[in-house]
């Protein structure tokens, strides 16, 4: 089965959403870890959150993943027969 683009770009923006998940803690450091609190703000908000560097790691990391995904696909590695094996449910 070959796959549309529009289902490459739903399955890249699933992928990208989780791996932004991931890498949103990676060096952040809280207003109270800081010593630096703003007042009526939470002491566990982020001081600097560098979203801009977390958001092309996230693109990078997740087409790295993609493309790692896609070619274990058309190599025969990643297909439905050999994850409900993995699985141990007929197909």
């Amino acid at each position: 089965m070959v796959y549309t683009i529009s289902t490459a770009l739903a399955i890249y923006f699933v992928l990208w959403w989780i791996v932004l998940f991931v890498t949103l803690p990676f060096g952040v450091r809280s207003q109270h870890e800081d010593g630096e609190s703003v007042a009526g703000t939470d002491p566990g908000a982020p001081v600097l959150p560098q979203m801009a560097r977390k958001l092309i790691w996230t693109t990078v990391i997740s087409a790295v993943i993609f493309a790692v995904a896609m070619w274990a696909y058309y190599a025969g590695y990643l297909n439905i027969e050999r994850l409900s094996k993995l699985m141990g449910t007929p197909f």
